[in-house]
């Protein structure tokens, strides 16, 4: 990609919104029918406040979402903010920068999330820029002015990009996607799949303003790594919003998972934010509303969803209009 690249922030006006229907009952199994009501929750509040929302079903699926664009594409699962691309300009065109795909460090290799990319690319009229190196879109959050937030645990793993090290993580997202300034934070969530994706732990709300989640006691097994989290954003110079945390949320097995609820999707008019029928829901949802004004917080049941490994910006991307 040329020196001009440049990555919008999410906030920016979007020309459609991706995501994806559960189609794969071997995946989800008991869960899937739940799933696909917080998918479909999801759709309809977006596609009401302003969203062309474009919807991929592998072929025979039915999704049975009124106003949005239903496209029959083979997929492995509905995790497009990592399998899809990453859409960016370069001027004034739109292209897609695509990256090598190794299902979350070898953990998750299904037909087709290698590819889907490609397809969403095609529908979206933006040409492909390719780059040999893995990189998930989770992983990283960018604020539109050429800064964006990452994890060691992540970009540095080796089941991601062997023997790699910061300075050449930082040269790679400088020549694709115009990333200026790295800005590192150590570690993710507890029992995270994706190895500390930083979607989960610290958002750009603006340019200079960045997110993050604080636990209610000290029984909440992420105190730690929030806390932490909290200290380098400060460091970095940012103006720092924290938000409650969910505190532990376990499966149907008492397993914990990586619920938080800055996994929140931002759309044109509305935000939708992951909830868990935890005490602190409602004031997360509160204080993500009073951080996007113009747009309105609304909170969406995510536990089903959750079991398969993410929540709502997990499961989407955003065009750039």
């Amino acid at each position: 990609m040329s020196e001009t690249a440049h990555t919008p922030a999410e906030w920016t006006d979007h020309a459609a919104l991706w995501t994806a229907w559960p189609s794969h009952p071997e995946l989800w199994g008991d869960t899937l029918a739940a799933a696909r009501t917080a998918v479909a929750a999801m759709c309809t509040a977006l596609a009401g406040a302003g969203d062309r929302v474009h919807v991929l079903a592998t072929p025979g699926t039915p999704c049975p979402i009124e106003g949005v664009t239903v496209h029959e594409i083979e997929f492995g699962d509905i995790w497009l903010r990592d399998t899809g691309p990453i859409f960016a300009r370069e001027g004034e065109q739109l292209i897609a920068a695509r990256f090598g795909w190794n299902g979350w460090g070898g953990k998750y290799v299904l037909n087709h999330d290698d590819v889907v990319g490609d397809a969403i690319a095609d529908l979206a009229g933006a040409p492909v820029r390719r780059h040999d190196w893995i990189l998930e879109g989770g992983a990283i959050e960018t604020n539109g002015e050429g800064a964006c937030l990452t994890t060691r645990q992540c970009l540095l793993n080796d089941n991601r990009n062997a023997r790699t090290d910061e300075a050449t993580v930082a040269a790679q997202l400088r020549d694709a996607l115009g990333i200026q300034r790295v800005l590192w934070l150590d570690e993710g969530l507890r029992n995270d799949h994706t190895d500390g994706h930083v979607d989960n732990i610290a958002r750009f709300v603006a340019p200079g303003v960045v997110m993050c989640m604080e636990s209610a006691d000290a029984s909440d097994p992420n105190r730690d790594t929030l806390e932490a989290v909290a200290r380098d954003l400060s460091g970095f110079g940012l103006e720092v919003i924290r938000i409650p945390s969910p505190g532990a949320i376990t499966d149907a097995r008492g397993e914990l998972m990586a619920a938080s609820y800055l996994n929140f999707v931002i759309g044109n008019g509305a935000v939708v934010v992951p909830v868990y029928a935890a005490a602190a829901d409602d004031r997360a949802v509160a204080a993500i509303d009073d951080a996007f004004p113009g747009r309105t917080a609304m909170g969406i049941d995510a536990r089903d969803l959750l079991t398969g490994g993410g929540a709502f910006h997990c499961i989407t991307r955003e065009q750039p209009a």
